[in-house]
């Protein structure tokens, strides 16, 4: 077994830190913020990811597993220094290196010699290079191992994963990166550390590409009549196609795709390609979030000025509470601004969250529980495929709603028990 240095404790650097913790490794976390280190230490775990807080535990007990503050306490003993920081996006779609570069430049006086410090981090191709030259340890290799986590089943992710990529020009090297993994069980693809690093980003800009074709199917379906859940089963029976990331919805978000898809349109910009068809990706995925909008705006009669809409949902999946590039964030600014009063609940946003998602929606009343948001509602947007909306009471519902009028933009609810009490329904792409 091993000794690990993960810097940075996100979705990423806390998932890797615990997974690798719980494969026999010998794990220290650090992070900057030294309140967040003392809460990882009793066990608190501040981030929704399912079995997350599980492992943390049995690696605390277990003595495998240990947070610190900076950086160089947790290098100083270290083989490998995995890199798990944020790369924020620039203005002009760029990702910003700088945490990436501070943290190499903090471990880099007290690696070991012969360490091997590892990109973890969505970074873009050449970043390998990038923090060679800020190490200047000659003696010390830079390693790609790209993520490839879900918010929601990071765990399992890392556990089961699809495939496991290391990008090195030094052969011993990435033998060592794989040999960290020998206890998992799936295919192990050594490249080079540019193609390592564009692995990633290809990965998540084909996986926006099929959510943003199906939505625009979604509106086929509904000009033509057909139904877009059966169109996307006989279209994933295809072996060249199948059924993964074919399922309308308000959109793609979430803290990679849009920053990724972004990120590749620059870097090929910048290399004199015009990457039209994900520019094309994006377009559809901002008209995306419209059309919702002016679904809700539809069931209420057309304008929603004074029209009190309650919504289901805000996080940009279910299972995490992540509200970054969320498009139910999206969706509801867009009602807010056709001057609807929006309640909305969502099972991991509590209602005094200061998460700073929530700043771009003033005016957004966020409530304790689903029945709340509907409480004197014309209409009730679905926007967050929560398994606690599927199973919802819908005769309670009934009677909290000013109107029963559904906007079901996950296709989670079932369609004839609404109809059945009464309600008028839409989905997307439904018949």
């Amino acid at each position: 077994m091993s000794t690990i240095a993960v810097i940075g404790t996100g979705y990423v650097g806390l998932t890797t830190g615990a997974c690798f913790a719980h494969l026999g490794h010998d794990v220290v976390c650090a992070d900057v913020d030294a309140a967040k280190v003392d809460r990882l230490s009793r066990g608190e775990v501040d981030i929704l990811e399912p079995r997350l807080d599980e492992l943390v535990a049995e690696g605390l007990s277990s003595g495998r597993l240990r947070f610190v503050v900076g950086g160089a306490g947790a290098a100083e003993d270290c083989e490998f220094a995995y890199l798990c920081v944020p790369t924020p996006q620039s203005p002009d779609g760029a990702a910003d290196l700088s945490y990436i570069e501070a943290a190499a430049r903090e471990i880099a006086p007290v690696l070991p010699t012969e360490a091997i410090v590892v990109n973890k981090s969505t970074v873009p191709v050449g970043s390998t290079r990038v923090v060679e030259r800020v190490l200047r340890r000659p003696d010390v290799r830079v390693v790609s191992n790209p993520e490839f986590l879900r918010e929601g089943s990071a765990v399992h992710d890392f556990l089961n994963p699809d495939r496991i990529v290391i990008g090195s020009e030094d052969e011993a090297a990435a033998i060592r990166v794989s040999s960290l993994y020998l206890r998992i069980q799936a295919p192990t693809i050594v490249t080079d550390p540019a193609t390592a690093e564009t692995i990633k980003y290809a990965a998540n800009a084909y996986l926006a590409t099929k959510i943003s074709f199906i939505n625009s199917m979604a509106a086929v379906c509904e000009a033509v009549g057909a139904d877009v859940h059966d169109v996307v089963l006989g279209m994933g029976y295809d072996h060249r196609i199948g059924h993964d990331f074919l399922k309308p919805g308000p959109g793609w978000g979430g803290s990679c795709f849009p920053k990724d898809v972004r990120a590749l349109i620059h870097t090929a910009e910048s290399r004199g390609y015009d990457f039209e068809l994900l520019r094309s990706v994006v377009a559809v995925n901002d008209q995306q979030f419209e059309r919702i909008a002016r679904k809700v705006a539809g069931a209420a009669g057309g304008s929603l000025e004074g029209t009190r809409v309650g919504v289901w949902g805000l996080a940009f999946k279910a299972n995490t509470g992540d509200l970054r590039e969320s498009p139910a964030i999206e969706i509801v600014s867009r009602l807010l601004a056709r001057g609807a009063e929006v309640q909305a609940y969502d099972p991991a946003v509590p209602t005094d969250s200061a998460d700073p998602a929530l700043e771009r929606v003033p005016g957004l009343r966020v409530v304790g529980d689903a029945f709340a948001a509907c409480e004197g509602a014309e209409v009730l947007a679905v926007l967050t495929e929560w398994d606690e909306f599927r199973f919802v009471d819908l005769d309670k519902v009934r009677e909290a709603m000013a109107v029963p009028r559904v906007v079901d933009a996950r296709n989670l609810l079932d369609r004839t028990a609404l109809y059945r009490r009464g309600f008028t329904y839409e989905g997307v792409g439904r018949s």
